[in-house]
């Protein structure tokens, strides 16, 4: 394929060619990758809901990729781009991205043909509620089968609505909670998911930062610490992400970008305030701590170490690739990086942290979530008190045997049992390392594959036609 073509594939067809590239190299038969594949289901809905003194029919969609693991787990977006072949789209990522950090869900996605600006509290909740009505009326939400999640337009507030209404509808569902996850922690949420996809995303450059061998591929000088970064989008995930990367690991974040322009200062943005500026002006324009540019798209291009795309799908594509001077790319959004811009990646030799793997951060933790809900326990419970007791009883001991006492400051850090935030913030970050561990050893059984995205889509393959060869449905390699 020439990739210097104005791009004409869908998004859908994009994440299915890299499926393809990765099938090849593992050489599954013409069937095994059929089924891997198809989209299972796909729900279009229009309804009608009365807004004040109007009413007004509301186009939307649920995509179930694969069911191979129940529930189908996937995110709920409101926006004017929502379509069917991106929901079909973000679903197969789903799938993808459950396998490689192995978790038990299928793959799926929705979302409501709706700018969510463009109408008020009590609007959204009736849109909202009548959404969930519909996808009961139809079984596409159930704690077992399907189960949504926070995305692009929605928040914690519009899975609340959905559980309640999921209640309402269902009250002798005796695990009406786990029918959603995001919600707010007084309804059944768990700390950490709100930062959960930025802070995954920290972590997985963390795990990428401890193999030297790595770094230097990349052409990277070894640490996070000092590293310049490029944040393009400062909603949930950027901001996150940027500011536990700024914060805790000592990266440089050089420029912002955002919907209105860029923001830059080669000395370091503080991403807090910057994110204030933008809630405050609802732009980058006049912030007072850096150079604005109304140009955005241009500082994609811009001479980093990092760049961390983190808005939208499709923003390096053709026409920039070749310009884009980062030496690593961190998908932080789904798909912003096009097959054909990916080609042009690899071939220049930019390493790229792929979605199907960096962002997963997100549907972890709402796996953790939704194993709260299903157990009715929080995590830490059973064990927390006996923790700390222990630490307590080995610190005594060693006082007795030593005549010393431990600095108070010390103490208080070994007796501490875990909170939920811990438990959460620990399941991640094994969660990032093992995947990428996992992904590396791909690459050590393929050498011949030089690039993560592909190692991931066949880290992921694996897992899922083994579940379909063991039910029986296919036969995975060629004959």
């Amino acid at each position: 394929m020439n990739s210097f073509v104005q791009e004409s594939m869908t998004f859908r067809e994009g994440v299915d060619l890299m499926v393809d590239r990765a099938a090849l190299a593992m050489k599954l038969s013409p069937d095994a990758i059929k089924v891997v594949k198809a989209c299972n289901a796909v729900l279009q809905l229009k309804f009608p809901v009365k807004l004040k003194q109007r009413t007004e029919v509301i186009f939307g969609w649920w995509a179930i990729h694969s069911a191979h693991r129940l529930p189908a787990k996937g995110g709920m977006r409101y926006s004017t781009a929502v379509s069917q072949d991106e929901v079909e789209a973000l679903a197969a990522l789903m799938t993808y991205k459950c396998a490689i950090a192995d978790i038990p869900f299928g793959g799926a996605k929705g979302g409501l043909m709706i700018n969510p600006a463009h109408y008020d509290k009590s609007e959204l909740h009736e849109i909202t509620r009548r959404f969930t009505i519909e996808l009961a009326k139809k079984d596409f939400i159930h704690p077992a089968t399907n189960v949504p999640a926070p995305d692009l337009g929605t928040s914690s507030r519009e899975m609340m609505w959905i559980a309640d209404t999921y209640k309402t509808l269902y009250p002798e569902e005796l695990n009406h909670e786990a029918c959603v996850t995001g919600k707010p922690l007084t309804h059944g949420g768990v700390p950490g998911r709100v930062e959960a996809t930025g802070k995954g995303l920290q972590f997985a450059l963390m795990e990428f930062f401890r193999h030297p061998e790595l770094v230097t591929q990349a052409g990277l000088t070894d640490g996070l610490t000092g590293q310049r970064v490029v944040v393009q989008g400062l909603g949930n995930v950027g901001y996150h992400a940027a500011k536990a990367l700024a914060e805790e690991c000592g990266v440089n974040i050089i420029a912002i970008i955002e919907h209105d322009g860029v923001i830059r200062n080669d000395a370091g943005l503080n991403v807090h305030d910057v994110r204030q500026h933008l809630v405050e002006t609802g732009g980058l324009k006049d912030f007072p701590a850096g150079e604005y540019s109304p140009n955005g798209a241009a500082a994609l291009e811009m001479d980093c170490d990092i760049l961390i795309p983190a808005a939208m799908e499709s923003q390096i594509h053709a026409g920039n690739a070749m310009q884009i001077m980062a030496k690593m790319v961190v998908e932080g959004a789904n798909g912003p990086i096009t097959y054909e811009a990916d080609e042009i990646l690899r071939r220049r030799g930019i390493t790229v942290l792929p979605d199907v793997y960096a962002n997963v951060g997100g549907v972890t933790v709402s796996y953790f979530e939704w194993t709260r809900n299903i157990s009715h326990m929080r995590f830490g419970r059973l064990q927390r008190q006996y923790d700390e007791m222990r630490g307590e009883y080995l610190l005594s001991t060693m006082g007795n045997l030593t005549g010393k006492k431990v600095d108070e400051q010390v103490r208080k850090k070994i007796v501490s049992g875990a909170s939920e935030l811990d438990l959460v913030r620990s399941g991640l970050d094994d969660t990032m390392r093992m995947a990428f561990q996992d992904i590396r050893e791909v690459m050590k059984h393929y050498p011949e594959i030089k690039d993560y995205r592909t190692a991931a889509y066949v880290l992921a393959l694996g897992k899922i036609v083994q579940n379909y060869e063991d039910t029986g449905l296919i036969d995975a390699q060629n004959t």
